[in-house]
């Protein structure tokens, strides 16, 4: 059974549970946990996946990163877990990054809350002593990478024997990242009795491979792509701004400072994100209001008239409260989430760019959204700008190009002989150019220039163009052919060793896999020198090296490559402690 699932529009309700999550079969306990979190209706993927899930059935789901899979999956397996025996645990979920275990496994706390949930989340990096405490006092739900959950299987400090549910989550990746055997090997381990769901960004024939072996005639659900039209959008200059999630109200006051914008749409996800936001730029010195489903009509009405008679700057909303509003058009459109569609997002930045006039769009994107910008890109055939968050420095430069602005205007004035005769006075016994400089100093702070500001840590931007791109080390001029093949010259280092494309290995190497790749700034060099340095191999002994946006793979001598695992294991890479590991094809 296979569905496609357009995007629905579900009208919330001012007061109570939302209708959309409490016609899809949810508890009262989960509603009002949703409804406290601030979630207003549920999106594609959740429509179509929770109530299959309810029901018992296996699911094999389709959708990019971004679109809500976890609340989609976490929902129902919390409210399955909650009607019947817990186990210990009942719930697996295996997710290919110690990022997104620790996203999952704090979603699901939320979620449980009301439940009293039991969760844990395991990963590498973590000290075991406390994983064993933990697992051995009891948990429901387990949250796990698969090298991390196989290493507490082989110590038999997780015991899957009562595993009820198993969710894989972002399949795709972990596939790439070469943990197919190491699914397989944790999958063994649990129930054939088990309920099984298999999410996925992409659905290539190893991904149906693994759903034929382990899914029992699952619920087929892809979240099609919206039949937004090329040239929809309108004349809007687009820019998203990638910065990590505890970074993401830093980068939204920075941005919208730098842009002075006097009538933005500010787009959040939930109530209490509109909420938490308004607050906050509110707290930084701008005009903020709030607009959300969990208002009444007075008050939203007020909201509107004072945004558009300008008392207001900026409007926070969420896209439910924003429909059928009758809101004039803005200078600029913000989205501090990315939507979970194309369609979504059309929509949003339409209100910018009206009636010929240009208009800009900023959007701060988490990381692992960049896909789901790239799939927005495809559809609607048009470019987005990543560009860096503004530095401190940007920020102080602009706050003094504003306040020479302010000077040159007022200087227009004609009203400016009562301030002449004090600046005649003081030049008397005082430098113009000081007296200038303190009203200018004067101006700025009471700008808010001289507020401290937070260092927002760059990110680096992936590159898909990339991702299918092998990173070689070659020494100059290359061997022949190879600038033809597009094989990348780095002069000063060395050739591969009869470097084979992904599906097979050179003889007497083995590949060891390196969880850092270009967006933790690793470099070719980086990886020679560490295996050099700390394992003691000469450099000219290592095969070729392949650079991918999260992880490495480095062709090592076989004889060599348990050394370089564990001392690799126990050193740092550019600053940082990763998984290193024999690589399975």
């Amino acid at each position: 059974m296979k569905h496609e699932s357009p995007q629905p529009s579900v009208a919330p309700s001012a007061h109570g549970f939302s209708p959309g999550f409490a016609a899809l079969g949810l508890e009262a306990r989960l509603l009002a946990t949703l409804d406290q979190l601030g979630y207003e209706e549920p999106t594609p993927i959740q429509r179509e996946a929770i109530p299959p899930l309810l029901a018992g059935n296996d699911v094999l789901g389709q959708a990019a990163t971004g679109t809500g899979k976890t609340a989609a999956f976490s929902l129902p397996l919390l409210q399955r877990l909650a009607q019947a025996v817990k186990g210990n645990p009942a719930v697996l979920v295996l997710v290919p990054t110690r990022e997104l275990a620790i996203q999952v496994g704090e979603a699901m706390q939320r979620y449980g809350k009301e439940l009293r949930t039991r969760v844990m989340t395991l990963y590498g990096g973590q000290a075991m002593g406390p994983q064993f405490q933990a697992l051995k006092r009891g948990v429901d739900v387990v949250v796990a990478t698969p090298g991390r959950a196989l290493d507490h299987i082989r110590r038999q400090s997780l015991k899957l024997g009562q595993v009820q549910i198993v969710v894989l989550d972002e399949a795709d990746e972990m596939l790439d990242m070469g943990f197919a055997e190491d699914l397989d090997a944790i999958l063994e381990q649990t129930p054939a009795t088990k309920q099984t769901a298999l999410f996925s960004a992409t659905m290539p024939p190893r991904i149906k491979s693994i759903a034929h072996r382990h899914l029992k005639h699952p619920t087929e659900i892809s979240i099609a792509k919206e039949p937004v039209k090329a040239g929809t959008a309108p004349r809007v200059q687009q820019t998203a701004y990638v910065v990590t999630r505890p970074y993401r109200n830093a980068a939204l006051a920075r941005v919208l400072d730098m842009a002075g914008p006097k009538s933005a749409l500010v787009f959040c996800r939930t109530r209490v994100e509109v909420d938490e936001v308004t607050a906050m730029l509110n707290s930084r010195g701008h005009r903020a209001e709030a607009i959300h489903g969990g208002m009444s009509q007075p008050q939203r009405d007020r909201v509107m008239q004072a945004f558009r008679t300008g008392q207001t700057e900026l409007l926070v909303a969420t896209d439910v409260a924003a429909r059928g509003l009758d809101i004039p058009s803005v200078s600029h459109v913000i989205n501090f989430d990315l939507p979970s569609s194309a369609e979504v997002y059309v929509h949003r930045i339409g209100r910018t760019g009206r009636a010929g006039r240009e208009g800009t769009a900023i959007t701060i994107l988490d990381p692992r959204e960049e896909r789901l910008l790239r799939s927005i890109e495809q559809v609607t055939k048009a470019k987005v700008t990543v560009a860096p968050v503004p530095s401190v420095a940007d920020l102080l430069a602009k706050r003094l190009d504003r306040t020479r602005a302010a000077v040159q205007e007022a200087m227009q004035a004609e009203d400016m002989d009562g301030f002449r005769g004090v600046v005649e006075a003081m030049a008397a016994s005082s430098d113009p150019i000081t007296i200038a400089a303190a009203a200018m100093k004067l101006i700025f702070r009471a700008q808010g220039g001289e507020r401290e500001e937070q260092d927002i840590p760059a990110v680096p931007v992936r590159r898909p163009e990339f991702n299918q791109t092998m990173r070689t080390m070659q020494r100059p001029g290359g061997r022949p052919g190879d600038r033809d093949r597009g094989i990348p010259v780095r002069p000063g280092s060395r050739p591969p060793q009869g470097r084979p494309g992904r599906g097979g290995k050179t003889a007497g190497m083995a590949r060891i896999y390196i969880a850092a790749g270009w967006s933790s700034g690793i470099q070719p060099g980086d990886l020679v020198g560490a295996i050099a340095n700390e394992a003691k191999i000469n450099s000219k002994a290592l095969g070729g090296i392949e650079i991918l946006d999260r992880f490495s793979l480095v062709e090592v001598p076989e004889a060599a490559a348990a050394k370089i695992i564990d001392v690799l294991g126990r050193t740092r890479i550019k600053g940082q402690k990763v998984v290193v590991r024999l690589f399975r094809e």
